[in-house]
């Protein structure tokens, strides 16, 4: 479980996102980062139990550093206000499938899958469904997936279905995703509940067959 204080922090430091409020309570942030390093070798272990293909990880290589790189956005601010810890083959910079947790108060939530593939992973995914359509179908219609997930995210798609494709092929719909991933929501209080490691691992273990068919597309493509 994750301490409340954790979330407390990232609430006080989204009002007072600056380096002087954030340098003065450096030590409630390394509090939480432990609390959240913590929690991610629970989840990395409890993962490794159902899918061996994650391997080994350290919480450095499912973490992501706190502070934002301003340099070509709008907003200035220096620090994110969330923290995230993602389960996946190689690390976090891999381009294979994951598990993921994001901790940010009001907005927390457990995702998978793969997220802004480049584009010989993403042309790869889009051939995987195409020809192993009715596995992949299947996949994402299993009782204990849908128990937890719905569709894939269809926020970033394609209007018309990618060239070399069929547009009445089953899976057109999803041929136009520019992502492959699903999400699920989380409140606050299920995040910081003694039931949140085993109902996280519960939900990452229907998402395993569908990262494994990512992934297998990808190894497919090296």
């Amino acid at each position: 479980m994750l301490s409340a204080s954790t979330l407390t922090f990232l609430r006080k430091l989204g009002r007072n996102n600056n380096r002087e409020w954030f340098t003065a309570h450096k030590d409630e942030y390394l509090a939480a980062k432990a609390d959240v390093e913590q929690l991610a070798m629970q989840l990395v272990a409890g993962v490794r139990e159902f899918d061996d293909s994650v391997g080994e990880l350290e919480p450095k290589d499912c973490m992501f550093r706190i502070y934002r790189d301003a340099r070509f956005s709008h907003d200035k601010s220096p620090y994110k206000t969330n923290l995230g810890i993602v389960v996946q083959r190689g690390g976090k910079k891999s381009p294979y499938a994951c598990y993921y947790a994001h901790i940010e108060p009001n907005s927390c939530f457990l995702s998978g899958g793969i997220y802004m593939p480049e584009p010989p992973v993403l042309k790869a995914l889009r051939r995987s469904i195409d020809v192993n359509a009715e596995e992949f179908l299947e996949i994402i219609a299993e009782k204990n997936f849908k128990k937890y997930f719905s569709a894939l995210a269809a926020e970033n798609k394609l209007l018309k279905t990618p060239q070399g494709f069929d547009k009445n092929s089953p899976v057109a719909e999803y041929l136009k995703h520019k992502d492959f991933y699903v999400v699920r929501g989380v409140t606050d209080e299920e995040l910081c509940s003694t039931s949140y490691v085993k109902q996280t691992l519960q939900a990452f273990k229907a998402l395993k067959p569908l990262n494994s068919f990512f992934n297998a597309a990808i190894e497919d493509n090296d």
